[in-house]
């Protein structure tokens, strides 16, 4: 079967073809980057927008890339949550047009089990149990995965999440929009060790993560370099470096702790924040001492994009748990949607 799907959740639209044998088939995405950069973050109101006008020429694009047509989908699928609640609706309501249209299934998927499943895209792809990592915008989770559907939650953020610790760091270093990737870019020419800043809860002695304290010492630093005249593009880019080097170290501190506490020796890390090359180099040379793997998204699939959307929703079908059944296209979305809430055990 062949599963069309559709990921609007915030800033970026994307469309792929997913088969439930084949695996991908083409994939679509396009970035507001440069439509948010004015405004130092995304407008809500101009994503919903510009999801409008994007999905339908990226869907005739992976049609091609696929050399499928409408007829040869068997099924669709849409981000519906978490998210912006406008972007969603755009992402939903063509889904369900499709499949009423064509008199398919639509499957709700929920965003963060796209970023969950997404490293299953990758060669070589994790077997079942693992621990997953989850760091994508407002998110920051670990979670034992058993299966499809089957995810406990180990630990979360308990405030700001990696992603918002990168992007708010950048945004008080007078960095460009999105602030991470530009955090991280700088962090390259820096001094780590030139600052000494905060690892919050790193000897808290469980799971959870708080990236607050440390958006608050950036602030401090930022503020005591300005009045001392000392903030230069040298200090900009090893403070840089330093917030960096402090929020790899949480992250991965965390996760070891939760392969140690489940005995698991496969890591999952997913979202956008797993595009972060010093967390790649962390992990790859830190778990092989613990006998230990990391699994990574393709680089090209760490921010959100319709394949881990497709794929969730095939992984889905496969496992069962998708009700094909089901023609009722009334709909909804879930801006706020806790991921335990699809967990079957």
């Amino acid at each position: 079967m062949i599963i069309l799907g559709f990921e609007s959740s915030c800033d970026e639209t994307g469309v792929a073809a997913v088969c439930t044998q084949r695996g991908l088939l083409a994939h679509a995405l396009h970035s507001q980057i440069a439509m948010h950069q004015d405004y130092g973050g995304v407008v809500p109101e101009l994503a919903s927008r510009d999801h409008i006008q994007r999905v339908v020429p990226l869907t005739r694009g992976v049609f091609a890339q696929a050399g499928i047509g409408a007829g040869d989908v068997g099924a669709v699928a849409y981000t519906a949550g978490p998210g912006l609640a406008g972007a969603l609706l755009v992402g939903a309501a063509v889904a369900q047009a499709f499949a009423w249209s064509r008199g398919l299934p639509a499957i709700p998927i929920h965003h963060l089990e796209g970023h969950l499943l997404s490293p299953l895209l990758a060669d070589p792809r994790p077997d079942f149990p693992f621990v997953a990592l989850l760091v994508s915008g407002g998110h920051t989770q670990l979670m034992r995965v058993d299966g499809v559907g089957r995810y406990t939650l180990l630990g979360e953020t308990l405030d700001d999440a990696a992603g918002e610790a990168f992007d708010k760091s950048a945004k008080l270093m007078g960095l460009g929009y999105p602030g991470g990737p530009a955090l991280a870019a700088l962090a390259g020419q820096g001094d780590e060790k030139r600052f000494s800043l905060p690892r919050p809860m790193l000897h808290s002695g469980d799971l959870d993560f708080s990236f607050s304290g440390l958006k608050t010492a950036v602030l401090t630093r930022v503020q005591s370099l300005r009045k001392s005249d000392e903030w230069d593009d040298r200090a900009r880019a090893d403070l840089a470096a330093a917030t960096q080097a402090a929020i790899v170290d949480v992250l991965a501190a965390k996760a070891v702790a939760a392969l140690k506490s489940t005995g698991l020796k496969r890591l999952v890390v997913a979202g956008g924040v797993g595009a972060n090359q010093r967390l790649r180099a962390h992990f790859d040379h830190a778990l092989p001492k613990l006998r230990a793997q990391a699994y990574f998204p393709p680089l090209a699939l760490c921010t959100d994009n319709g394949a881990m959307i497709a794929f969730a929703a095939a992984q889905r079908v496969n496992a069962g748990l998708a009700d094909l059944s089901q023609r009722d296209h009334a709909f909804t979305v879930r801006p706020r949607w806790d991921l335990a809430d699809i967990s079957i055990g």
